[in-house]
């Protein structure tokens, strides 16, 4: 019998011509199969409460990526959106009663950009849609026109809050990530401590306070060349051994 824990991740919808496919970053998958040492399970963006059940009975972890898609506002009582937002509303119906139910049972969850806001909406929190134009804060995004070394490389400092899982995994006060977002938290969702603010306050990491499981996010990339970068391995490997942890009790 495999030890590897079996870790599902939903898919972005996306159209290849008239055709929509299921698709997931590759990156991604690499991160949680050298990282985590765990089996990737892509989970197309269907959106089927009844085989989001059966999914959750034969998973060990839950994995919640970035995308270049919006979360639709509607989700958090935002304002509609501005005209050309990429919206992926079948990844938001798939994502989102997963997720809740996830939560739930206390499956591992590691949430990373996209998922960050997903999470943080999912309970209950608010998103601002375009950051950069918020007053204080820095803007966020990556150049979309430079090499992908440089919009994947380290972008601001973030503070770690004393006490927080990235400061003991860190053993350090501030640390250095990449930025690659155009939305941001708002308003915290209820029930979650924050882990980690960039140097304009803007939140990068939370925990799940109110769950009986493992339950994480972060608004950069840790996926990115994983391997690397101590923290970025340490967040993957606690997730990983959380997922392990689940396996062995079910």
């Amino acid at each position: 019998m495999s030890e590897k824990p079996v870790i599902a991740v939903p898919a972005c919808r996306k159209f290849m011509g008239i055709h929509p496919f299921h698709m997931v970053g590759e990156k991604y998958i690499a991160a949680l199969k050298d990282a985590t040492q765990g089996v990737p399970w892509m989970i197309p963006a269907i959106g089927d409460d009844d085989m989001l059940d059966d999914i959750l009975t034969k998973v060990d972890g839950l994995f919640l990526t970035g995308s270049y898609s919006d979360i639709e506002p509607h989700h958090y009582r935002g304002s509609p959106s501005r005209p050309g937002t990429l919206h992926d509303p079948e990844r938001d119906a798939t994502v989102f009663p997963l997720t809740r139910k996830a939560l739930a049972i206390g499956l591992p969850i590691l949430a990373v950009c996209r998922g960050f806001q997903e999470l943080n909406v999912i309970l209950g929190g608010t998103l601002h849609q375009q950051i950069h134009e918020v007053e204080g804060y820095s803007d966020h995004r990556e150049i979309k026109d430079d090499p992908i070394e440089e919009q994947y490389g380290p972008a601001h400092k973030i503070s770690l809050m004393q006490g927080s899982m990235l400061r003991r995994l860190a053993d350090q006060e501030i640390v250095s990530v990449n930025s690659l977002h155009g939305q941001g938290i708002d308003q915290i969702a209820p029930g979650v401590d924050i882990e980690a603010v960039a140097e304009d306050g803007v939140i990068e990491a939370f925990k799940v306070s109110d769950c009986v499981g493992f339950a994480y996010a972060v608004q950069w990339h840790p996926e990115w060349k994983v391997m690397e970068n101590s923290l970025s391995l340490s967040i993957f490997r606690a997730f990983g051994d959380a997922c392990r942890e689940y396996s062995q009790k079910k």
